[in-house]
């Protein structure tokens, strides 16, 4: 080990705990220790945002972008992973998630894809989101539209069509894990408190756009008034307080958290508001078989008109085993502890 003598940074937690780390892991800022009201009341929050809960969190390292393209190809070629959107389809699991008696899909049906955005001709919002997301056979990380696309231009924008596991998969190789749901809130705030979104209450302070999401009618017209049609170099828009890139727009993040509809009613009635590590098992009364993680952020896909889902409270679920066009993920690390005197 190089002979490095470390610059200590010292956060002190609600209950007083010391955190001592040197200097910050390539790529990341580190979040102090405190306390934040997870959740919204506020006009346009979803059931599942309530009750506004306060945690307390300890200090923690997370990454200042969403992982890119140039970063995830990097853990490829040096482990071989290949991510679940390029394996074929185990219908042996498969079926668990599908009502019973689902007929078995066709071999040619079961050959490697991940869900992509491609609404149909005339598509409109009414019409629900089997008309936007169609699911595409050769669609990867490395093919986001399928076949014939490429990452060409696109090396510094988030990796896409990552699956849950595909994100824990490169967190553990990279030394870090994926951040819990409140840790990942309370770092999108960045020390304000109550605020609709990351960076206040006004969605274009100064006529300035400060997130990638869709601009104009969904899912019909995207005008790209904001400089993106899809998504955008992580470092596009500014970053917040805590120096974070992308905590609304661009891309949802996977989070570790299992997703409920009750999860903060849960919270709240059994007091897991220290660095909750959320519930159990998953369930959403809309997909009762499917396993669900949180995803936090929003998308260049979210329009105040449909989801406002980079608001900081807004939470989704996603299947586990699916990658799609508007999901990738950030890393986290757990803070050391300092050493008692």
């Amino acid at each position: 080990m190089k002979n490095i003598v470390p610059v200590l940074v010292f956060a002190v937690g609600c209950a007083g705990t010391a955190f001592a780390e040197p200097s910050p892991p390539p790529g990341m800022v580190f979040i102090p220790s405190g306390t934040f009201a997870m959740g919204s009341v506020l006009p346009g929050s979803a059931r599942d945002e309530q009750p506004v809960v306060e945690m307390r969190i300890d200090g923690f390292w997370m990454d200042a972008t969403d992982v890119t393209n140039a970063k995830f190809r990097k853990f490829v070629q040096a482990t071989g992973y290949k991510t679940i959107a390029e394996r074929p389809i185990d219908w042996e699991e498969l079926k668990n998630t599908v009502p019973p008696g689902t007929p078995r899909p066709t071999d040619e049906q079961l050959q490697p894809g991940a869900v992509t955005f491609s609404p149909l001709p005339g598509a409109v919002e009414s019409m629900g989101e089997e008309s936007w997301w169609a699911w595409t056979r050769g669609a990867s990380w490395q093919h986001p539209e399928g076949p014939g696309s490429d990452l060409k231009g696109r090396e510094d924008h988030p990796v896409v069509l990552v699956a849950w596991d595909d994100a824990v998969a490169y967190a553990k190789w990279a030394g870090k894990r994926l951040p819990t749901e409140a840790e990942w809130e309370y770092a999108a705030r960045g020390g304000l408190a109550g605020k609709r979104f990351a960076w206040g209450d006004e969605f274009k302070p100064d006529g300035k756009f400060l997130a990638n999401t869709w601009t104009g009618v969904f899912p019909s017209k995207n005008t790209a008034e904001d400089g993106y049609a899809g998504t955008s170099p992580v470092k596009a828009f500014p970053a917040n307080r805590y120096g974070l890139y992308d905590m609304g727009g661009n891309v949802w993040n996977w989070c570790a958290d299992w997703y409920r509809v009750d999860t903060l009613a849960r919270a709240k009635l059994t007091g897991n508001t220290t660095n909750p590590i959320g519930p159990n098992s998953s369930y959403s009364p809309g997909h009762p078989l499917q396993q669900e993680r949180v995803v936090k952020g929003g998308s260049f896909l979210c329009n105040a008109t449909y989801s406002e889902g980079y608001r900081p409270s807004a939470r989704r679920g996603s299947s586990i085993d699916t990658g799609m066009s508007h999901i990738g993920f950030r890393c986290a690390k757990s803070a050391a502890k300092a050493a008692p005197n």
